[in-house]
């Protein structure tokens, strides 16, 4: 059995099927070609280990298109990904396979349709915060990317409210602490409790355990945003 067949096809369930898998196969079909390499329609390769990580790359590869920019940076963010991932023993194998689905032509609308159908809010709100860290891999978040990242959220069901929270962890600002917990900067006390509450347990990185270990990282990056915004506030409150 290929390298290709021990990671490509083998955990993947939904991703198969729709926009992903008609992007995934292509990507594949092109890598294994330029290897050398082919595989009996049984036993074809498959990319990442389930269908969120698949989904994930895809829609890195849209924010990553459109400022009509590739950025090292961004690249690196992706292998650092891949390499927390799978270990760095195939990493080179999986670039290749992601550098493929940038030469491609991605429909975000399918693709988010298809996300939606079949991924949980919590998982939702997990894959929006990656993909602004990725867009704020290069030390900033263009217009162009936010706008793409907007589309993003609204297409696979993130609020309006759950997207700005997300935002203010990567584009700060005066009140990026109070948007960070969904509230106005001229909440009461009590409203700032009760919305650290609300947002620690929506944020809480056991709401994505399903995903993996690999996620846990990013999962723990995002509560502890959470926590900072409201000592912050604390702080400045002074209560």
């Amino acid at each position: 059995m290929s390298i290709w067949n021990k990671w490509v096809f083998g955990g993947l369930g939904w991703a198969l099927g729709g926009p992903i898998g008609g992007i995934l196969g292509f990507a594949l079909g092109s890598v294994t070609e330029e290897a050398g390499k082919t595989y009996k329609p049984e036993t074809r390769p498959a990319v990442l280990p389930n269908d969120f990580s698949a989904a994930l790359m895809v829609l890195c590869a849209a924010v990553m298109k459109a400022d009509q920019r590739l950025m090292r940076s961004e690249l690196e963010y992706v292998k650092a990904f891949f390499t927390r991932t799978f270990g760095e023993e195939h990493t080179r194998e999986r670039m290749n396979f992601f550098r493929e689905i940038l030469k491609q032509e991605i429909k975000i609308a399918g693709i988010c349709q298809q996300v939606r159908a079949n991924v949980d809010h919590a998982s939702r709100l997990e894959l929006l915060h990656l993909l602004f860290g990725l867009a704020g891999s290069d030390g900033e978040v263009s217009h162009e990317e936010l706008t793409v990242l907007e589309r993003i959220a609204t297409l696979i069901g993130i609020s309006g409210k759950d997207f700005i929270s997300i935002r203010a962890m990567f584009v700060r600002d005066s009140n990026s602490d109070y948007k960070i917990l969904e509230i106005d900067p001229t909440a009461t006390v009590d409203e700032v409790k009760k919305a650290y509450r609300k947002m620690a347990m929506k944020y809480h990185p056991d709401k994505v355990h399903h995903l993996g270990a690999e996620y846990q990282k990013d999962a723990q990056e995002k509560f502890r945003k959470i926590n900072e915004a409201y000592e912050a506030i604390k702080k400045h409150r002074g209560f």
